[in-house]
């Protein structure tokens, strides 16, 4: 993948992936572990997350075809590494944390 020809989409225009079909099957510790890291980059990278969650569906059947668009993603990132979400501190930052404690609200969390 160092080689490869970046795409300007994460994406193919009008792709389907399903999970039937007679694409040859593929390692799924792999795809399973590509995947994940696709979707720890979407934390700041969220321009991807269309994709990264389209191909998080066929965790269970993966095929050539998944594993090929998941390579086009990594090929959309190298051409798009300078993109991001860049969190920023201005000024002093004030943090704030809410909760919520109402176990009794829902009967399958309520505390007895």
């Amino acid at each position: 993948m160092h080689n490869c020809k970046a795409v300007s989409t994460p994406v193919a225009q009008g792709e389907k992936l399903t999970s039937s079909g007679d694409q040859q099957r593929v390692d799924e510790r792999h795809y399973r572990s590509l995947v994940g890291c696709l979707l720890y980059l979407t934390a700041t990278r969220p321009d991807i997350m269309f994709g990264v969650s389209l191909l998080s569906r066929f965790m269970h059947c993966c095929n050539e075809a998944h594993l090929k668009a998941a390579k086009r993603v990594l090929r959309y990132i190298k051409g798009t590494a300078s993109f991001g979400v860049m969190f920023e501190s201005r000024n002093q930052l004030k943090l704030e944390g809410y909760s919520d404690s109402d176990w009794a609200g829902s009967l399958d969390d309520m505390k007895i």
